[in-house]
């Protein structure tokens, strides 16, 4: 099983489930996912490099100051070349739909029953937090949206390796610039000035041809035990919930990539140069 400290979960058992009361990043409520037609679970990792698995959406502020706090960790990490981080789709509200002319702040009220004050209080709070690990939120330009091409764009950045960039952009464009990264040209927009080759996005999206690779992550969260995100998963093994500081991060990488540097001690790529031997030889 998992034990908890400070929203640090510590895996006992590959087969066990996670156990935890979660943080509900975001500020839209979670709902119900339909369960897509392929649950397996997939834990294999096929990479020469230790996994670290992100379960976020992009409409939660948590969510981007969590990717910056594990950033600023793993950027002081010895090995953080090593490290290959998989973001993962999570929909805080698989139900919204998308309409650009309601501000965040009324469908707040409307949500959440809190009066205009009471928003505006809690989205100056979720600024300020913001603003004090470099990023800068604009609730006054948020719009509400459906994340679920945005997901799908991150499932097909992911073929052309440049998910964590795209992770980003759309991070940017929700909470900084205000667009609708619902709207296809939007999201096109934001794969072309990330490098993605965009040929034939438009028909994915319109399709919604990975919509079951979309929900697959869901589901495999809810299998997990995710109730909130952002949600971090170190090699299956250890995992972080929520906007943790860099520390608790830096703590959880050095152990989880030090088990797994002596599991894979011996499946390792080594690039062969001049060297010495105990034994006294040098060639």
């Amino acid at each position: 099983m998992y034990t908890q400290s400070s929203g640090i979960y510590v895996k006992r058992s590959l087969r066990s489930i996670f156990v935890l009361a979660g943080l509900l990043a975001g500020m839209l409520s979670h709902a119900q996912q339909a369960q897509p037609k392929d649950s397996t679970m997939n834990t294999e990792n096929n990479s020469d490099k230790m996994i670290v698995e992100v379960w976020s959406d992009i409409t939660c502020p948590f969510c981007y100051m969590g990717k910056r706090k594990f950033e600023m960790a793993l950027s002081q990490f010895p090995d953080s070349s090593q490290v290959e981080i998989v973001w993962k789709s999570f929909q805080l509200n698989p139900d919204a739909i998308t309409d650009t002319s309601i501000s965040v702040f009324d469908e707040l009220v409307r949500t959440k029953g809190w009066s205009m004050d009471q928003v505006k209080q809690i989205t100056a709070q979720v600024t300020a937090s913001a603003a004090q690990v470099g990023l800068t939120y604009n609730f006054d330009k948020v719009v509400v949206v459906n994340t679920m091409n945005a997901h799908q764009l991150l499932h097909l950045a992911k073929g052309q390796g440049l998910q964590n960039q795209v992770k980003e952009a759309l991070f940017n464009a929700y909470f900084t610039e205000g667009k609708n990264v619902d709207d296809i040209e939007t999201l096109e927009a934001v794969a072309s000035s990330c490098g993605m080759n965009t040929d034939g996005l438009r028909e994915v999206l319109t399709k919604g041809e990975l919509e079951d690779e979309v929900k697959m992550d869901i589901h495999e969260s809810r299998q997990l035990g995710v109730r909130g995100v952002p949600f971090f998963v170190f090699d299956r093994k250890y995992a972080v919930s929520g906007a943790q500081e860099p520390s608790a991060f830096s703590q959880v990488l050095e152990q989880s990539f030090a088990e797994w540097k002596k599991a894979n001690a011996g499946k390792l790529e080594v690039l062969e140069g001049q060297q010495c031997t105990p034994a006294g030889k040098c060639e």
